[in-house]
């Protein structure tokens, strides 16, 4: 059974950082794209960052330079760094597993970037 749980989200200032988790089960996660998305309220779902069966990653450009988007083999697990969090970073983050038929959601991690 494949599950996503998604982990470290939290409230934090302008400036500081967080890294999220997203602990895989069912599958691998090498064999597949992982992303990260994020919904803020009132708007759509969009994508954070990539990390490919290969290794390559790709970068919303809100993000580019800002967060990092790596992957553990071992522990079977993706994590997203941020730093340099702004307020329009507030939102709901979204782990996604990406298979060539289908696709898996983690049920979100909150993040909320305030002062």
């Amino acid at each position: 059974q494949v599950q996503l749980v998604e982990s470290g989200g939290g409230l934090v200032q302008p400036g500081g950082s967080l890294r999220l988790s997203c602990a895989a089960s069912g599958f691998t996660i090498s064999n597949c794209a992982m992303t990260w998305y994020r919904q803020a309220p009132g708007k759509e779902r969009e994508l954070v960052a990539g990390i490919n069966s290969d290794g390559s990653t790709n970068y919303a450009d809100s993000t580019k330079g800002r967060f990092t988007i790596s992957r553990d083999k071992r522990k079977n697990t993706v994590y997203l760094q941020m730093n340099s969090l702004k307020p329009e970073d507030t939102a709901v983050y979204y782990c996604n597993a990406r298979f060539v038929l289908e696709a898996y959601w983690g049920q979100g991690t909150q993040v909320t970037v305030s002062s």
